[in-house]
């Protein structure tokens, strides 16, 4: 399998180098990645996480909570979504048969729009609980204005699974390759989740918002201070978040030839894809 590593539209927060580490000031607005990847597997396109969307670009305040419009301010670019994207790279968006999602944060899932007929998986967890909006934050992090596909979605149980590399109940899924894992890694939203792929040069895990500075990973681990207050602000169980990051740190260490990355991390991202953040596959 080959993958393409895609940032579909980066946020920009305020705090700028509190946030990304590597903006001039802190009175500028950051730059985050949007961190996707779109697989090419024998049988189809299969697409992990969506970024934000086409739909999101034309009409972010008919579909974004005016809070995280105005805390992120996302660099609303047409040529970024995962939909133009996949275009740029010789294929049709109807060759993206499958959609496996991290979790259903709205800067995760807003592409699944310009999909309508991929099948999309997830844990059941998540999208029981995105479902309910329960609270404030939940109504503005979950938004069922990107959800127009859920006849489409598939879930899966945290009961059953097999075992990889110590981690738990983690699941193949339906239609999918079994080199394509679902790995639940719970915290930031109940039913968080990483997707493993194998490929000729190993596993490659996007592990999603498990963490978001590639220095956690360090044995002494180190985040930015914006981004330690926001994954603060944004965990649902902050136990099972800690307990997960310990557990990719260990897996990081002891298994070197595993790529273990998260979805915003601007200098993650330019290190894989090999391009500006700001650059669209081609």
């Amino acid at each position: 399998m080959k993958l393409h590593h895609l940032n579909c539209i980066s946020t920009c927060p305020l705090g700028g180098r509190l946030m990304d580490g590597r903006t001039t000031g802190i009175i500028e607005r950051g730059e985050l990645a949007c961190h996707c990847v779109l697989i090419e597997a024998d049988d189809g396109l299969v697409l992990v996480d969506t970024g934000l969307g086409l739909h999101d670009v034309r009409d972010p305040r008919g579909r974004l909570s005016r809070f995280f419009l105005t805390l992120l301010s996302p660099d609303f670019r047409e040529q970024m979504t995962a939909v133009r994207q996949v275009t740029r790279l010789g294929f049709q968006p109807s060759d993206v048969r499958h959609i496996v999602l991290t979790h259903l944060d709205f800067d995760h899932a807003g592409g699944l729009d310009d999909f309508p007929s991929a099948q999309v998986h997830m844990m059941a967890t998540e999208r029981g609980y995105a479902m309910q909006q329960k609270t404030w934050l939940d109504r503005q992090r979950f938004r069922p204005q990107q959800w127009s596909t859920r006849a489409n979605w598939n879930v899966y149980d945290e009961a059953g699974g097999e075992d990889w590399f110590g981690f738990r109940s983690v699941r193949d899924m339906q239609g999918l390759p079994p080199d394509i894992l679902l790995v639940p890694l719970p915290g930031h939203t109940f039913g968080h989740a990483g997707v493993a792929i194998l490929c000729a040069d190993g596993w490659h895990l996007l592990a999603g918002d498990a963490f978001f500075d590639h220095r956690e990973l360090d044995r002494q681990p180190r985040c930015t201070p914006g981004l330690r207050f926001y994954q603060w602000m944004m965990e649902k169980d902050r136990a099972a978040r800690l307990r997960n990051q310990q557990r990719l740190r260990d897996l990081h260490h002891a298994q070197g030839a595993i790529n273990i990355f998260c979805s915003h991390d601007p200098v993650e991202f330019e290190r894989l894809a090999r391009r500006p953040l700001h650059a669209p596959a081609s």
